[in-house]
């Protein structure tokens, strides 16, 4: 039974457990999404969620309170100059916790911790990473590509390249 039990201690020891959340939660305010196990991402979920809460004040206390857990004071600017002002009107529930299956080494149940109304556009259904980077050449222009070689030319080989250096170093 699970009577009285107030958190879920993950495997660690207290100090690296706190430490985790330190470095989570700051991830995931800058980035406003991570990918995680899915106990890490419920046990993150609350804290998070009061650190927003903390950036709705907008009092010199309570950026000293954020300053103290978030490691970055840059992702502390950004809770209460951006994030806070979007969550001004909810009361809570900031978060949404998107279950992705299992991880594949070790079958740990594995999802994404996002804010509600980001601005994160993932990859579309059915596009790879090859077909991502294949449009990010194309839309550079025909000019900064490279030269592409023609199926029957070889490249110069190391020796050629040297003696090609030693000829118009000695020239």
């Amino acid at each position: 039974m699970r009577h009285r039990v107030a958190t879920s201690k993950l495997g660690r020891k207290t100090a690296h457990r706190i430490m985790m959340f330190r470095n989570m939660v700051t991830s995931f305010l800058d980035k406003e999404r991570i990918r995680t196990t899915l106990p890490r991402a419920k046990a993150l979920r609350p804290i998070a969620e009061r650190m927003i809460t903390l950036g709705k004040r907008e009092t010199l206390h309570a950026r000293r309170r954020a300053l103290a857990f978030i490691k970055d004071p840059n992702v502390v600017s950004k809770l209460f100059a951006t994030l806070a002002p979007r969550f001004a009107d909810r009361n809570g529930g900031y978060t949404r916790i998107v279950r992705l299956g299992w991880r594949d080494g070790d079958g740990a149940q594995m999802a994404i911790l996002e804010l509600l109304g980001s601005e994160y556009k993932g990859e579309k259904a059915g596009e790879t990473k090859g077909e991502k980077k294949a449009k990010k050449k194309a839309g550079k222009g025909e000019a900064a590509a490279a030269p592409t070689k023609e199926a029957g030319e070889k490249t110069k080989g190391k020796r050629e390249k040297d003696k090609s250096r030693k000829e118009s170093a000695g020239a």
